[in-house]
């Protein structure tokens, strides 16, 4: 019986023979055009090709990931930026969890 959820596995599309060793970045599905270089009205047929599933947003999410790793955390000389990237990124969302209470107080002007 075959795994539906294949967690922990290598994708479908992806076949060492062909593509080398494995590289988390990498999407090894079918190349599409992309965003950038569409036209407007080529948009919502776009949109209509991808995958919209939880698993293909999962994997979207992990090659951003390590998309980001590979620039800016692993290489041998590495500076401070993904320092203050995650600091940064920290701030934004511990501002939208507690926004419901910092919003009370806003100074208003009555007059």
């Amino acid at each position: 019986m075959e795994n539906k959820l294949q967690f922990g596995s290598y994708p479908a599309e992806y076949d060492p023979v062909k593509h080398g060793p494995y590289d988390p970045a990498r999407y090894y599905g079918k190349p599409d055009t992309a965003f950038l270089d569409l036209k407007l009205k080529e948009i919502p047929s776009w949109f209509t090709r991808r995958q919209k599933s939880p698993r293909a947003l999962v994997g979207l999410f992990s090659r951003a990931f390590w998309r980001w790793q590979h620039k800016y955390v692993q290489p041998k000389r590495t500076g401070i930026a993904p320092f203050f990237q995650v600091v940064v990124a920290s701030m934004f969302a511990f501002y939208a969890m507690n926004y419901k209470k910092i919003r009370h107080h806003k100074n208003y002007k009555y007059h």
